[in-house]
């Protein structure tokens, strides 16, 4: 409702509900409380020292190992594919040809070869592996639920008070399996963005920050007026368990609102178009067997990404599906999603770097499992979950990098196993996460951050 008010009745709230007016779901307000925010101000993005930050490319589906970074050109035809290997800026490393770009800056990431399952989760279908490769935990009995917090919902539990003006975990654009908050309650959510950021011709509107952008501190012309209705609906929610939610990010909440900080980090538009062209755009293509369908967008949304941990955010996980290749997998990959992600994991690196921002942003690239050696009836991989690689660069790695290493058939690690807890910590160091805190679930049982897992240190 441009240029007045929006009403609020004393009707019953969800999280749902109050995230329609606009980014309220972020916090309730008091007098009190807006005192105090104008008492301390707005902290601006040009802070001397920069936060640590992460971004997390899920290819969801799970990548095939053999045809992106864990080939093996001497393996039998029906175990190496279709793809030949090509030489990287670092000598004796070698990547699919179909990533030339990515390639051509192999010195500035590195590369786990030797990620694996733990036995203990039993076959990792897709939902089963987002949620360990996210919250370190296996699955419980429905799969597409969170039991455990997921890493970001760590992060806004532990960071999100360092910084109250900005947002701390960021989805692009929804919610998965494996990236909710569980017992941690929905204060620890992520912020999803609802909305592609796809480039040419089309503005980027984030719904969940409309109402901010629309009224303005301007334009409230009766502040106490509106405090007195928050009031209210603060009372409506103290029987619904959301108020939990509020009572944590009651500063958040104004700067959603009235701050100009958090709407310019999401403000894709203003990006030059050649940087946008740079990143890239979706393939066009109609995969012809693959699950899932076609690439939607991931090349600009890892744009936004970098706008995101620019301004301060800690964690972005960007949703880079949809890698399910059971069916025609090479001419998958070489019509339809190596091209799009070579082209946008590179210019994010490049960016990151050329901002100064790489050293303190880690960049995490990977499935929730590998694919299968053997090549199926369909010309296609199915699900593995004994070997699979992750790419990792930023945050103080090493590039040009492979660790551990798979057998002849990338069936299982050959040396150095790693598990996506390994992974986890290395990234929760990063951070300066306290991963000795131990969070209670419902029933008031304590667990860990993670139940087991060692920061990859060959990687720094």
């Amino acid at each position: 409702m441009r240029n007045q008010r929006m009403p609020i009745t004393n009707t019953e709230y969800d999280r749902r509900s109050v995230l329609r007016l606009g980014t309220l779901g972020w916090g309730g307000l008091t007098l009190a409380n807006l005192f105090r925010l104008n008492a301390q101000g707005t902290t601006t993005p040009g802070r001397k020292e920069r936060v640590k930050s992460v971004i997390v490319l899920h290819m969801r589906g799970g990548p095939s190992q053999l045809d992106t970074w864990d080939m093996k050109p001497d393996a039998p035809s029906e175990i190496r594919g279709e793809f030949n290997p090509i030489a990287t800026s670092v000598t004796g490393l070698r990547i699919c040809e179909l990533l030339p770009k990515s390639a051509a800056i192999m010195h500035k990431w590195s590369i786990v070869r030797s990620l694996k399952h733990h036995s203990q989760y039993g076959d990792v279908s897709h939902s089963r592996g987002d949620q360990v490769v996210f919250t370190g935990y296996g699955p419980g009995q429905n799969d597409s639920l969170n039991i455990h917090p997921s890493m970001g919902s760590i992060v806004a539990r532990q960071l999100q008070s360092r910084d109250p003006g900005m947002l701390a975990y960021v989805m692009i654009p929804r919610r998965i399996p494996g990236t909710d908050s569980a017992y941690l309650g929905p204060a620890c959510r992520p912020f999803e963005t609802l909305a592609d950021p796809i480039g040419k011709g089309r503005k980027f509107v984030v719904p969940n920050l409309s109402f901010a952008a629309e009224i303005g501190v301007g334009q409230i012309a009766d502040r106490r007026q509106l405090l007195r209705e928050f009031d209210q609906m603060r009372r409506d929610l103290d029987k619904t368990g959301v108020i939990d939610a509020f009572d944590s990010h009651q500063k958040q909440a104004w700067e959603l609102i009235t701050s100009s900080r958090v709407r310019e980090a999401f403000d894709y538009d203003s990006e030059p178009q050649a940087i946008k062209d740079r990143y890239g755009y979706p393939a066009s293509f109609t995969p012809r067997k693959v699950a899932g369908g076609d690439n939607p967008g991931w090349n600009q949304r890892l744009l936004l990404a970098r706008r995101l941990v620019e301004a301060g955010v800690r964690l972005v996980t960007v949703d880079c599906r949809w890698w399910d290749t059971h069916s025609d997998n090479f001419w998958s990959l070489k019509n339809g999603f190596l091209p799009p992600f070579d082209q946008a994991y590179s210019a994010l690196i490049e960016d990151l770097d050329k901002r100064g921002l790489l050293d303190t942003t880690m960049v995490v690239a990977w499935g929730e499992h590998g694919r299968t050696p053997r090549i199926n009836a369909d010309a296609g991989r199915d699900h593995w979950m004994s070997a699979f690689s992750a790419a990792i660069a930023g945050g103080g790695v090493k590039g040009g990098q492979a660790i551990g290493s798979t057998d002849a058939h990338a069936s299982v690690p050959k040396d150095n196993p790693k598990y996506p807890q390994d992974v986890l910590a290395t990234i929760y160091q990063h951070l300066g996460i306290d991963v000795t805190a131990n969070y209670r679930d419902h029933t008031g049982r304590p667990h860990p951050v993670l139940p087991f897992g060692t920061p990859i240190g060959e990687l720094f």
